[in-house]
């Protein structure tokens, strides 16, 4: 999907058999991403004149994992509060 939004940013994916064969898809699956792009709102939309996706308002997609580092107080709640070092306490009882 990240891949195809680029395509449809830049109004280069061109017709659904070469968008197909540039992402090394079938054509139905390039309609199903579409849909499924469209079903999370996303507004696309054919455009014959250029023939190509696009988008008929300002959109970008991500999708994606966004690592923070956590604090004390909350990577010991995460753990149910029992870090390390209660760890050896609990191993001597």
């Amino acid at each position: 999907m990240e891949r195809l939004d680029q395509l449809i940013r830049l109004k280069g994916t061109g017709r659904p058999k070469q968008l197909a064969e540039r992402l090394e898809v079938s054509e139905a699956t390039v309609f199903r991403i579409i849909d499924t792009m469209k079903e999370l709102r996303a507004p696309i939309c054919y455009d014959l004149e250029r023939q190509s996706y696009i988008y008929t308002e300002k959109a970008h997609f991500k999708c994606g994992f966004y690592v923070e580092a956590l604090d004390e107080t909350t990577e010991r709640n995460l753990s149910g509060g029992y870090n390390f070092g209660n760890m050896e306490l609990l191993l001597k009882f």
